[in-house]
């Protein structure tokens, strides 16, 4: 990487959590925009519940057919309910609805920034004396963190239906021995990742997006580089975290 780029990264680095610092701290400021925030929740929550329902249910399906035929080999086909649902609740869900999160809901962030950004909107702002970050950023990061755990919980309710239909109408089994094992996945070294991750990735994918819209530069070319970029850098972060939080909830609960 040549200097200028190393400089440039830094900066922008440098940016982000400034952003990051100014954004936080306006959660506890006022003005309080609370219709700003609810509006962006509902776009946010009912126009992803369709995508997510359809998603985390061939998930499920898929994963618990997978589970089924390599644990029937070995005779143990009774625990495909603990598998499932260990892999769903703790894992799978929260990443895959994080990314379809990023995808959908991200990525439309950075572009309506972006394009009010390059409108001189974010600009007009400020001459009528509105803070564009209270105004413009808080309320997508307020909406990230409540929404994306409410679709995670929803998806990986879908995931659980889905292996359950496999499971009991595929595979012959009972639907009591399924849900008795899934009840044995409600541990906290299962949960705890389960629900402290979606609010996590909410976070970051809101700041990410945000941040990419809001210094969106070079007309339609770079918005459309903004966009992609907002859902790369999204998918990379949520990747790199979810193997961080993961190994420190199991190290403060010492199963590791």
């Amino acid at each position: 990487m040549k200097l200028a780029s190393l400089k440039k990264f830094i900066g922008q680095l440098q940016d982000f959590y400034i952003m990051t610092f100014y954004s936080i701290a306006g959660i506890f400021k006022r003005p309080s925009y609370i219709f700003e925030t609810l509006l962006h929740m509902d776009n946010a929550g009912t126009g992803s519940i369709f995508i997510v329902v359809i998603i985390s249910a061939f998930i499920g399906m898929a994963l618990s057919l997978q589970i089924i035929t390599e644990l029937s080999v070995m005779g143990l086909k009774m625990y495909t309910g603990q598998v499932v649902g260990t892999a769903i609740i703790s894992e799978i869900g929260p990443v895959i609805i994080a990314i379809v999160y990023a995808g959908r809901v991200g990525a439309g962030i950075a572009s309506e920034l972006g394009s009010m950004r390059l409108n001189q909107q974010v600009d007009a702002l400020r001459v009528y004396g509105v803070d564009p970050l209270k105004k413009l950023v808080v309320p997508r990061v307020i909406s990230g963190v409540i929404i994306l755990p409410a679709l995670t919980f929803i998806g990986d309710i879908t995931s659980l239906i889905g292996g359950a239909y496999v499971a009991v109408f595929m595979s012959d089994q009972s639907p009591v021995v399924y849900w008795n094992q899934i009840i044995v996945t409600l541990h906290p070294r299962w949960i705890l990742p389960g629900a402290i991750k979606p609010a996590v990735f909410g976070l970051c994918i809101s700041l990410i997006s945000c941040y990419t819209g809001i210094t969106t530069t070079g007309g339609a070319t770079g918005l459309q580089r903004a966009t992609t970029r907002a859902f790369v850098n999204s998918v990379i972060v949520i990747i790199l975290l979810d193997f961080v939080i993961t190994k420190l909830i199991l190290y403060l609960l010492g199963s590791i």
